[in-house]
C-alpha cells in the first residue's frame, strides 16, 4: 500500500501554527486494514517507510492533545514537537499483535513527553521531581475546577483516587496556587499596603563587603568556567545554546532548524548532547 504524503520536514510546528494543523488535519485518517499492514510491516520487516506513514497519519492527534496544555505559558510548537516525539517512539514500540489502534497505545508515550517538557521549564513544578508528585500535579490541576481551595472532602476524594497522602494534595495545591511577589510596592498601594511589600521588611545584604567580595568570586568564577565550557563545543551546538537559553528572546527548535536547515528534532538532540557537555566541563 502506498499513499501520497508529504514529507516529514515539510509538517514542522513552527511560527505559522494555523498552517501547520491544516496540513497534517489534511493527511487521511488510516483505517484498521490500513493500520495493522504498515504496523505489521514495521515490526517485522522493520520498513522505515510504513513508519513514517503511520507517524504522518497521527500528527493531528498530537495536535489535539497538546492543545490542552497551553495554560503553561509554554510555546505551542514546541509542545507538539515534544509529542511527536513522543508518537515517534511509540510508533517504534507499536506490537500489531495486541488487538488495539495506534492512537489509543500513543496517547501514553505523547504525554509522557509532554509532561517533561513541561517539568523542565515551568517554574512552579520544579519541585515536583518524584514520579509521585508529577502525577499528583497534573491530575490536581486538571481536577481543580475553580480558584477557591479544596475543601476537606475534596482532597480527601483527590488523595484517594490518586493514592497519595491528603498532606501531599494540600502542598501540592499550594504550589499551583502560589504567584510571585513584587519587591517594590505598588505605585498605587496606600500606606498600609505599602509597608507589607518585602522591600520594608527583607534585609539588604547587597552592600556588606564581605557578600560583594563572595559574589564578585562567584561571578568571576563562573563566567570563567561557562566561558570556557562554551569554547569547548562547536560552533553549532555553541550558537544553538545560546539561542535557546542566553538570548532575551529565545529561538524555538523550529527557528533554528530552519536556520540550519535540519529537522526541529535534530535540534533537540543537539542541544540535549551540548547540555550534557557543558554540565562535565563546568564539573570537571
Amino acid at each position: 500500500m502506498t499513499t501520497s504524503l508529504q514529507p516529514v520536514h515539510a509538517l514542522v510546528p513552527g511560527a505559522n501554527l494555523d498552517a501547520y494543523v491544516q496540513a497534517v488535519n489534511s493527511i487521511p485518517l488510516l483505517t484498521v486494514e490500513q493500520e495493522r499492514e504498515l504496523a505489521g510491516r514495521l515490526f517485522y520487516q522493520q520498513d522505515l517507510e510504513a513508519a513514517r506513514q503511520m507517524v504522518l497519519a497521527h500528527l493531528r492527534f498530537v495536535a489535539h492533545i497538546a492543545r490542552s496544555y497551553s495554560g503553561y505559558g509554554l510555546s505551542q510548537s514546541d509542545l507538539i514537537q515534544e509529542g511527536n516525539v513522543g508518537l515517534m517512539k511509540a510508533v517504534k514500540r507499536f506490537n500489531p499483535e495486541m488487538g488495539v489502534r495506534l492512537v489509543s497505545f500513543a496517547v501514553h508515550w505523547i504525554k509522557a513527553e509532554i509532561h517533561e517538557f513541561i517539568l523542565r521549564n515551568w517554574r512552579i513544578v520544579k519541585v515536583a521531581t518524584t514520579k509521585a508528585q508529577r502525577k499528583l500535579f497534573f491530575n490536581l490541576r486538571s481536577q481543580k475546577k475553580s480558584l477557591t481551595w479544596l475543601s476537606n472532602d475534596e482532597v480527601l476524594r483527590v488523595a484517594d483516587s490518586l493514592g497519595v497522602e491528603p498532606r501531599e494534595v494540600r502542598e501540592m495545591e499550594g504550589r499551583l496556587s502560589g504567584h510571585d511577589m513584587a519587591f517594590d510596592p505598588a505605585a498605587d498601594a496606600d500606606d498600609e499596603g505599602a509597608f507589607q511589600a518585602p522591600a520594608y521588611y527583607l534585609e539588604d545584604h547587597r552592600y556588606d563587603p564581605a557578600r560583594q567580595l563572595e559574589d564578585s568570586d562567584w561571578s568571576d568564577s563562573s563566567s570563567s568556567g561557562l566561558y570556557e565550557a562554551l569554547e569547548g563545543l562547536d560552533e553549532r551546538s555553541r550558537d544553538i545554546l545560546q539561542q535557546r537559553w542566553l538570548s532575551e528572546e529565545k529561538a524555538t527548535l523550529h527557528d533554528l532548524a530552519a536556520k540550519y536547515n535540519v529537522s526541529a528534532e535534530r535540534i533537540r538532540q543537539l542541544e540535549k548532547n551540548a547540555m550534557n557537555k557543558l554540565k562535565t566541563s563546568i564539573q570537571a
